[in-house]
């Protein structure tokens, strides 16, 4: 790799995917995953809830054997949802009564975050739900002389590829703004502490950041969600700084930090 990638010389980076989040994060003293649309908005709600979360990748023949192993409820996919089934649809969680576990699949963030926990590296759930107060975690929790990196998800194309989102720059740049306001000056590079890439995040929430629930029904993840059915998984990911989660990857769990 490259190593103008890894973004070294700067103590906060931003990246995409599951590539990007081995290139900036394989250092770093803290990695955000964000997947607005849908992993950790639906994430922030699970932990709001109380409810421990397990990543994994996506949904294959061992993911049932994996819930099984931690005595978990998995997560089906949405449009093989009987009724009353637990999804990566926010609204299914909130419907359920007595979730205590979940096994949350997907093929972007919960992969990006399962990878981060086989690399023990201290991983944390970002969404527009919860940027300010993973923010505020990070601004007390990060070492000094530690990086830390900021990855949004994105989707996929049919064929497999990265397809960046931009509900994901969005809510990584949300973070970041937050970040930078909050965080002392004394635990920043000498220089721009930023780089680049991550300025760029923070440029576009702040676009948004005023019209977020219709700048999110008109991006091309929204209107997909829409036009599937799944209003409703837009709407709860437009409910900004109305969760003061901390989902943290504690060993293989995500658990909430933010009374921590």
């Amino acid at each position: 790799m490259n190593p103008a990638h890894l973004q070294r010389g700067w103590a906060v980076r931003f990246d995409w995917g599951l590539s990007g989040a081995s290139a900036i994060g394989r250092d770093a003293g803290i990695a955000v995953v964000v997947d607005v649309l849908s992993f950790t908005t639906t994430l922030s709600v699970a932990v709001d809830l109380g409810v421990e979360v397990l990543p994994y990748r996506w949904r294959d023949a061992s993911a049932a054997a994996y819930a099984a192993q931690h005595g978990a409820v998995l997560a089906v996919g949405r449009s093989e949802a009987a009724t009353g089934a637990v999804t990566l649809s926010p609204g299914s969680i909130r419907r359920t009564v007595g979730l205590t576990r979940l096994v949350l699949p997907s093929p972007n963030g919960s992969s990006i975050a399962y990878s981060l926990a086989e690399s023990s590296r201290v991983c944390v759930g970002a969404s527009l739900r919860n940027a300010r107060a993973v923010a505020e975690w990070i601004a007390q929790n990060h070492v000094e002389g530690s990086s830390v990196a900021v990855i949004a998800a994105g989707e996929r194309w049919p064929d497999g590829a990265l397809r960046p989102a931009v509900e994901d720059v969005w809510g990584a740049g949300a973070v970041l703004s937050e970040l930078a306001r909050l965080r002392p000056k004394s635990t920043m590079s000498p220089e721009s502490t930023m780089s680049p890439e991550a300025e760029m995040a923070v440029t576009a929430w702040h676009a948004v950041r005023e019209h977020v629930a219709a700048s999110l029904e008109q991006c091309a993840s929204g209107q997909e969600l829409i036009a599937a059915g799944y209003a409703s998984d837009v709407e709860v990911a437009s409910e900004v700084g109305q969760s003061r989660s901390v989902p943290v990857l504690v060993g293989d769990m995500f658990v909430d930090r933010a009374a921590h």
